[in-house]
């Protein structure tokens, strides 16, 4: 019953990190598509941060318009992010 239950927490802990992380790449975007203060430490915060989260995914794409390249780069990180740590809380469970 106990491996259950600790399972149960590492799975909860999994889903939480996850979440919060895609949330961070999620604000991102949204300050970006609603052209947000820079200079505010909070946006500051929030787009370093983000940054770091999508370093592998941010410049992946091309297109011609940079909130498009915002939008696909941030969110595929924030997608997979939910996708892997939301798979591997239902493993642990």
């Amino acid at each position: 019953m106990s491996s259950t239950r600790s399972g149960n927490s590492a799975a909860r802990a999994i889903v939480v990190v996850a979440d919060i992380m895609a949330l961070i790449l999620g604000l991102w975007i949204l300050m970006y598509l609603l052209d947000a203060n820079r200079g505010n430490d909070l946006v500051q915060w929030i787009h370093h941060a983000a940054n770091w989260l999508a370093g592998w995914s941010r410049d992946l794409f091309t297109f011609d318009e940079a909130w498009a390249r915002v939008v696909a780069g941030y969110g595929l990180a924030a997608v997979v992010y939910l996708a892997i740590g939301h798979a591997i809380a239902g493993r642990l469970r």
